[in-house]
């Protein structure tokens, strides 16, 4: 496995090799003790989860506050789709800001986003199925979104704004200015 470093300290993008021969190939998309020692974290995984999405689905953008937060590890099984992530640390020098990375079943690479980090994504290809691990299981009382056309946030999602389709829930999220973010020491550092 390899890291690349994001804008974030604590955000990873993760390339798995890829073993390739007349058949097909093989990868190896998670081994524990590999990912612990390049996140630096112990993190342990609880739950696995997929998503199939049509062109133009935005999923997002989500988070869970404390103490229901979760890091998150996630790929794409099949097709393509822009992934995104907005600090949501508050005190942190980042906060605010937000990194993109296409992920797909062509690259295998996976994104390593840990508690305090919004997330969604966009399906650029005809379908996708979207697969992520959690550290933390899904407390709906706890989920938070944001709007994904927030204009604080800058996001280019590849797709024009009438094109894209999103759930009723994510239609109504808040702007990030009236959202409830992390507390960059006491959320995260205790």
């Amino acid at each position: 496995m390899k890291v690349i470093k994001t804008i974030f300290n604590d955000v990873f993008v993760i390339k798995s090799e890829r073993h390739n021969d007349e058949r097909g190939f093989f990868s190896e998309s998670f081994v524990s003790k590999n990912f612990i020692e390049l996140v630096k974290k112990n993190i342990v995984f609880c739950q696995d989860n997929f998503s199939y999405s049509k062109k133009n689905v935005i999923r997002g953008l989500h988070y869970q506050l404390p103490p229901y937060s979760q890091s998150k590890l996630v790929s794409v099984l099949k097709g393509k789709v822009l992934d995104v992530v907005v600090d949501i640390r508050k005190g942190s020098p980042t906060f605010g800001h937000h990194f993109s990375f296409e992920l797909s079943s062509e690259n295998l690479i996976q994104l390593f986003i840990p508690k305090g980090f919004a997330h969604g994504y966009i399906t650029l290809s005809e379908s996708s199925i979207f697969h992520y691990k959690v550290d933390q299981y899904y407390y709906p009382k706890n989920e938070i979104s944001i709007n994904p056309s927030d204009p604080d946030l800058h996001i280019d999602w590849k797709i024009p704004k009438g094109e894209w389709i999103l759930s009723k829930k994510d239609k109504q999220n808040s702007l990030f200015s009236e959202a409830k973010v992390f507390n960059y020491k006491e959320d995260l550092y205790g």
